[in-house]
């Protein structure tokens, strides 16, 4: 595409929730940039760039709010990084999410537009949790990363596995609050975009990595105490009844002898999306 544009002005939009917005990497005066403020630093054309994303967004408000800002601007790329806050909510609903993220996915693609999605990693092997609440929020992440790997299927949307990045859990490549990227995180992740949009013939320099301001302890802790423990509590409230009701679930497939592990998970995603589970749990 961009092979025989070479004079034009590219747009680049960005949509989506924290992960999208930045946050995990500030600049000096505290100001989010993120994975998409590198990778839109590589290209080589001139380019207009538009972050429309905000932190705490779910699916609705990028289908029906976030969506609509950006196609008022007929971007070339849009990246859609969603899904995060729907898991960590109450009230999780995948088959609303598989339609909002298909929808949006759908008029950007009709908008010609190149769509950026994001396979979500797996916190529970940075965050210690307790046994339930990891269990809860595997099964909600798997049953979000089938979403987004259906779509990316179905509309050609450009797919960055998160989980098969090498050393992806690695401390560095984690923010403080160990769920978001750190700066160095959010520069790998450019990269790795910058890789996947070159296989699609857009020209990208390499992404410039910048070193991390060091970070004392007592920042570290004075951070967690003021941002991270009150959010770690409120999404812990959040999923506490959904955490409640599966494990009354396992609890009754046990007394059955039935296998709750892999096979009750891909049995969950077929219960989300009848007649299509066996695709979203391939």
């Amino acid at each position: 595409m961009s092979l025989t544009s070479i004079h034009k002005t590219i747009t680049f939009a960005i949509m989506g929730d924290s992960a999208a917005s930045g946050v995990g990497d500030t600049d000096s005066l505290g100001v989010n940039r993120g994975w998409s403020f590198y990778l839109a630093n590589a290209f080589n054309e001139p380019l207009t760039y538009v972050n429309v994303a905000r932190p705490g967004a779910k699916s609705a408000e990028v289908r029906y709010i976030q969506l609509e800002k950006v196609l008022s601007i007929s971007p070339d790329i849009t990246a859609v990084i969603v899904g995060g806050n729907d898991v960590l909510r109450n009230g999780f609903d995948p088959t609303a999410i598989y339609h909002h993220l298909r929808e949006t996915t759908s008029l950007l693609k009709e908008a010609n537009s190149e769509v950026l999605l994001l396979q979500l990693h797996d916190p529970t092997q940075i965050v210690p949790l307790p046994k339930l609440l990891a269990r809860v929020l595997r099964r909600r992440i798997n049953a979000l990363n089938a979403i987004t790997h259906s779509i990316a299927a179905e509309f050609g949307a450009i797919m960055l596995d998160t989980r098969c990045i090498e050393n992806v859990y690695h401390g560095s490549n984690w923010h403080v609050d160990k769920m978001h990227p750190s700066k160095i995180g959010h520069q790998m992740l450019a990269a790795h975009y910058r890789e996947l949009l070159i296989a699609r013939h857009w020209k990208l320099a390499p992404v410039l990595v910048e070193s991390p301001r060091p970070i004392s302890r007592t920042r570290s802790i004075v951070w967690m105490v003021k941002h991270g423990t009150p959010w770690f509590l409120k999404r812990s409230v959040d999923l506490l009844p959904a955490a409640m009701y599966l494990s009354v679930c396992e609890g009754l497939r046990i007394l059955r002898r039935r296998n709750h592990d892999e096979g009750f998970e891909m049995e969950i995603l077929r219960q989300y999306f009848p007649p299509k589970g066996e695709l979203l749990a391939s």
